[in-house]
This record gives C-alpha cells, structure tokens and sequence, in this order.
C-alpha cells in the first residue's frame, strides 16, 4: 500500500493527525462549557454514558472501553461517587468484583449530557449535510478499524 505521507514532504500542521486533535479539543472544550452546570468533566461524563449504556460495570470495563489507566480511573470513579452520581457495590457472590452504577441523579444526568452533546456537534457541524457527516463517520471507523486492527 502507498503511504498517504511521505517524512519529507510531511507538514504537521496539515495532517489529519493534527486536525483530529484540534477539532477534538474544541469538541470536548464546547461540552464542559455546556455542561458546567452540573460540575463534570469530559472524562466524567463519558463514565456516565458508559455505565448508563452499559459498557462499563466494573472499572476493569471501563478502562478495557475507554481505554484509559486503573489508577487514574480509580481516582475518577472516586469524585463520582463523592458527587453522588455513582454508587460502587460488592457482588454477592464474588466480593473481589466491585459493580458500578449510577445513582437517581447520575441516570437523571444521561438526557442532560446527550443533550449537550447533541447541541455541540450541531453546531460543528454547521454546513454539513446529513450524507457528509454519514462519509465522516464511516471515514473515522476506518481509521478506527486500522489501529484495532
């Protein structure tokens, strides 16, 4: 296969490496504006949608989903629950499994954030037709299929 960049001729700049990285700051900054109001990062907030989703009922899911590191995790599962919007339980027949799940006001903060979510990429994706967010997305799980693969 033909390499997209060649090291001489390669801008950083003008990668799509680059372009990623800064769209995705912008994304995540415009969504902790959003969701100030109830105090939580986007690391945060993205816990919350994977244990509502059910993709994380245990932080070793969690970090298998989110690709992140246990200790860090630990910490932030940690201000989660201090907040009150996630409770942590042994398993009845395996008290070494810790199970996670939100409280009332961790499931009442899922609409919220889809919301904001919902509001943010909207506004990023001023302009676009609905066909060109379709080639985008099927685009980036390419790319996505490349470094799972």
């Amino acid at each position: 296969m033909t390499p997209i960049y060649e090291p001489k001729t390669f801008q950083p700049r003008d990668g799509v490496g680059f372009m990623l990285s800064r769209v995705r700051k912008s994304y995540i900054g415009e969504v902790e504006k959003e969701l100030a109001p109830y105090d939580i990062s986007s690391s945060q907030w993205a816990v919350i949608l994977n244990i509502a989703d059910g993709r994380g009922g245990t932080a070793a899911e969690l970090c298998k989903t989110m690709r992140y590191d246990p200790g860090a995790m630990t910490r932030m599962l940690d201000r989660l629950e201090r907040k009150g919007f996630l409770q942590r339980s042994r398993m009845p027949g395996d008290r070494r499994t810790v199970q996670l799940e939100l409280t009332p006001s961790g499931k009442a903060l899922r609409p919220k954030i889809v919301a904001a979510l919902v509001r943010v990429l909207n506004r990023l994706l001023v302009g676009f037709s609905k066909s060109e967010v379709g080639q985008l997305q099927n685009l980036l799980k390419r790319m996505q299929d490349n470094v799972d693969a």
